[in-house]
């Protein structure tokens, strides 16, 4: 299988300005600013709605970037405001399948930082309040002056094949019936991303693995987690199981039994725009699903 999150960011962070309020100020002036907060985007179901300087009065800015292409910046706006119950604040997993590249590069980055700032309000140090710092890649506390800066919880995420390349996808509890997906799990303190592969996959599947391989990465911002990708065999596909928690059923599938079960609706994917999904199709290669067949998208 062919690498996979290789394609090179379409935004310059331009991270040697975040400290110059000045030209921070002009980009602010011109950019396309994306409301965002619990979790959500000013949004509709086309997509993003952009505002001016001018509609973004108030809350917290974060910079996210400059166009590669166009030039244009991008900020995130924090306005305090924003209200799960209006129709035109969309959570990025109901928007994400229908947004650009581009934008989906951006949103992910916006509620990702969002995200981290609005949980992190008080200096971990004194308790007191802190402010943003760095254009929004920080936060500064005033009393002890310590600097606060977003963290990313990594975690791994496992394409099992065996010798006769069938791949092995698992079912959890909270999912929908008929809802497989890869395995995943978070790396714990003093793991290597390998470790980390087996101890999960081993836990949740029962099998134990070799040739394990790393395939990319993707951002996953739900709340601040990057997906480290990895394919890996197991030479005893007999003995995979489900853990009862959070794997209740496991399954192998041939390339053929999956797109049958995928297209007659009896298996729902993982969203197009996860890795996971990539992965999966990645496998498949040249076995291409009918996508007017398949079931719609489900994130639960």
């Amino acid at each position: 299988m062919s690498a996979i999150g290789q394609r090179p960011s379409l935004i310059d962070r331009v991270s040697e300005i975040r400290n110059q309020s000045a030209r921070i100020e002009e980009l602010w002036s011109s950019a396309q600013i994306i409301e965002v907060g619990k979790g959500r985007i000013r949004s509709t179901s086309e997509g993003l709605l952009f505002l001016t300087a001018n509609d973004a009065v108030g809350g917290e800015r974060y910079f996210l970037g400059i166009d590669r292409t166009t030039d244009i910046a991008y900020f995130a706006w924090a306005s305090g405001v924003v209200d799960s119950e209006v129709e035109d604040y969309l959570t990025l997993r109901e928007l994400s399948g229908g947004l650009s590249p581009l934008h989906l590069e951006i949103s992910m980055h916006a509620i990702a930082l969002a995200n981290w700032h609005d949980a992190h309000p008080h200096c971990s140090k004194c308790g007191a309040q802190t402010r943003v710092d760095l254009a929004g890649a920080a936060r500064i506390c005033d009393v002890d002056l310590s600097q606060h800066h977003p963290r990313t919880d990594p975690a791994v995420i496992v394409l099992i094949k065996d010798r006769a390349d069938r791949i092995l996808l698992g079912h959890q509890p909270v999912w929908p019936d008929g809802r497989f997906s890869t395995f995943a799990g978070f790396l714990e303190p003093g793991e290597t991303f390998e470790q980390c592969v087996s101890r999960e996959v081993f836990e949740e599947a029962g099998v134990r693995l070799s040739e394990i391989k790393y395939l990319g990465s993707q951002p996953w911002p739900f709340p601040a987690s990057i997906m480290i990708a990895f394919e890996a065999v197991t030479d005893a596909p007999n003995e995979a199981r489900p853990d009862g928690d959070e794997i209740t059923e496991v399954q192998w599938f041939s390339r053929e039994e999956l797109k049958t079960a995928a297209e007659n609706g009896t298996l729902l994917l993982p969203p197009v725009v996860s890795v996971a999904r990539r992965m999966i199709e990645g496998w498949l290669g040249d076995v291409k699903l009918d996508r007017k067949k398949l079931a719609g998208e489900t994130w639960r």
